[in-house]
C-alpha cells in the first residue's frame, strides 16, 4: 500500500509513554555516610497579609470591629535536611522503552484511514531506529539528566551537584557530572560522559538493550543545618481553610486522634520526600528548541503536542508545528530533520490525539488512558 498524506488523525490515535521513570527519593547524607530520608512535616505557621486589591491595599475584608485582619495563620508541610547532613542525595531510575511500542490503539469508522495511519507510523518508526535523529534525541535527554534539570528548585539553591549515572543490571558507573557547568539551554558539544549515557539510551529506545539507569545527585548546600529542600507539590482541589501547601511524599501519616490532648503534638510527620516521576522526566524532555519561536526566546520547552510551556502560559506550537498537523504528514517527515527529532521525542511522551465528531467517537468508544 502507497503512503500519502492523512487528511485527518483517525478517531483515536493512541500511544504509550516508551520511557519508565520511578520517583525521586531524597536523603540526607549524615557524618558515618549512611543516608537517611528526609521526612515530610506539617505544622502551622503565622503569617502576614499580603492580597493586593489592585489598588495597594491589603484586598482583606474589614472586620467587624472595624480592624482589618494582618495575620494569616496557616497549615503547611515543609521538608528539611537533618541538623547534621553534610549533602542532599536525592535517586530515581529509568529505563526507555522500544519505541515501536509506542502505539497503543488506532481505530475509526474510517477503517481504511486507520490502516493508513498504522502504515504511516510503522514506517516513520523504522527510518527513526536507524536515524542519527534518535541519536540526537538520547544525547539531549542524557544533557538534562547530566546538568540536574530534574532537581528544579533544589538545583537553584545548591553550591554545587555531583551526578552519578550507572547501569541497574551491574551497578557500573557509566559517568559523572559537575551539573552545575553543564549548559541548560544549549544542546551541543556534548562530553564523552554524555555520549556514553546516551548511547544506552538510545540501545533501549531501538530495543536492543532492556537494562535500565540508576541517577544520583549529591547536592551540596550553601549553609549547614536543618536547609529546607523542595520534593514535589500536591496540588488539590477543596482544601481545609487555612491549609497552605501540601508536598508529595511517600508513605502515609500515622493516625493521629486529634481529641486525645495527651496524644497532641504541634508538628507531625506525613512522609517522606520525593519528587514525583511526571516531574523528573518533564524536565528530562524539556529539549525542545526547534519550535518557531525558540530563536526569539532562547529557551528549550517540554515536548508536548501544542509547545504548552506553564511557566510562560504560552503554546509554542500551532498549526503545522503541532503533533496533530505534523502525525499527518509523518511519510515525509525525515527523522534527521528537525521535525522528525521532535516527533520521535513525541512519540516517546506518549499521548492520546484523534479527530472526529460525537458520532465517531460513540462508534469507536472512548480513548484509552495513556499518560503523559
Amino acid at each position: 500500500m502507497a503512503l500519502t498524506t492523512l487528511k485527518k488523525l483517525p478517531g483515536v490515535l493512541a500511544f504509550n509513554r516508551c520511557h519508565v521513570v520511578t520517583d525521586a527519593e531524597m536523603f540526607s547524607r549524615l557524618p558515618d555516610g549512611t543516608d537517611a530520608a528526609i521526612p515530610v512535616v506539617r505544622h502551622g505557621i503565622r503569617g502576614t497579609q499580603n492580597v493586593n486589591d489592585g489598588k495597594g491595599n491589603d484586598g482583606q475584608k474589614v472586620a467587624a470591629g472595624g480592624d482589618r485582619s494582618i495575620s494569616n495563620i496557616q497549615i503547611t508541610e515543609s521538608a528539611k535536611l537533618d541538623s547534621k547532613a553534610s549533602a542532599l542525595v536525592i535517586r530515581f531510575g529509568i529505563g526507555m522503552l522500544d519505541i515501536g511500542l509506542s502505539l497503543d490503539s488506532c481505530v475509526g469508522t474510517d477503517k481504511e484511514n486507520g490502516r493508513m495511519m498504522r502504515d504511516t507510523i510503522n514506517d516513520f518508526v523504522a527510518r527513526a531506529k536507524v536515524s542519527q535523529g534518535l541519536n540526537e534525541v538520547a544525547l539531549r535527554y542524557a544533557r538534562n539528566i547530566a546538568n540536574g534539570r530534574w532537581l528544579w528548585r533544589n538545583r537553584t539553591i545548591a553550591a554545587d551537584i555531583e551526578i552519578t549515572v550507572s547501569k541497574k543490571s551491574d551497578g557500573n558507573k557509566l559517568a559523572s557530572f559537575d551539573a552545575k557547568k553543564v549548559p541548560l539551554n544549549d544542546f551541543g558539544d556534548f562530553s564523552p560522559s554524555e555520549h556514553a549515557v546516551a548511547a544506552e539510551l538510545a540501545a533501549q529506545m531501538r530495543g536492543e538493550s532492556h537494562d535500565g539507569l540508576n541517577v544520583e545527585a549529591v547536592v551540596n548546600m550553601r549553609a549547614s543545618g536543618n536547609v529546607e529542600v523542595f520534593p514535589s507539590q500536591n496540588y488539590v482541589e477543596n482544601k481545609p481553610k487555612g491549609f497552605s501547601r501540601p508536598l508529595y511524599k511517600i508513605g502515609h501519616a500515622e493516625p493521629f486522634d486529634f481529641k486525645d490532648i495527651n496524644a497532641f503534638t504541634d508538628t507531625r510527620i506525613t512522609g517522606y520526600a520525593a519528587i514525583r516521576d511526571q516531574k523528573i522526566f518533564n524536565a528530562i524532555r524539556t529539549i525542545d528548541t526547534w519550535y518557531e519561536a525558540h530563536k526569539d526566546t532562547g529557551f528549550p520547552i517540554p515536548i508536548e503536542p501544542l509547545g504548552a510551556n506553564l511557566s510562560q502560559q504560552e503554546f509554542y506550537r500551532s498549526g503545522k508545528q503541532s503533533s496533530f498537523e505534523m502525525f499527518k504528514r509523518l511519510k515525509d517527515i525525515d527523522p534527521n530533520s528537525p521535525e522528525g527529532m521532535y516527533s520521535i521525542a513525541a512519540f516517546d511522551r506518549g499521548g492520546v490525539y484523534g479527530e472526529s465528531d460525537k458520532a465517531e467517537k460513540a462508534a469507536v468508544g472512548a480513548a484509552p488512558e495513556v499518560a503523559a
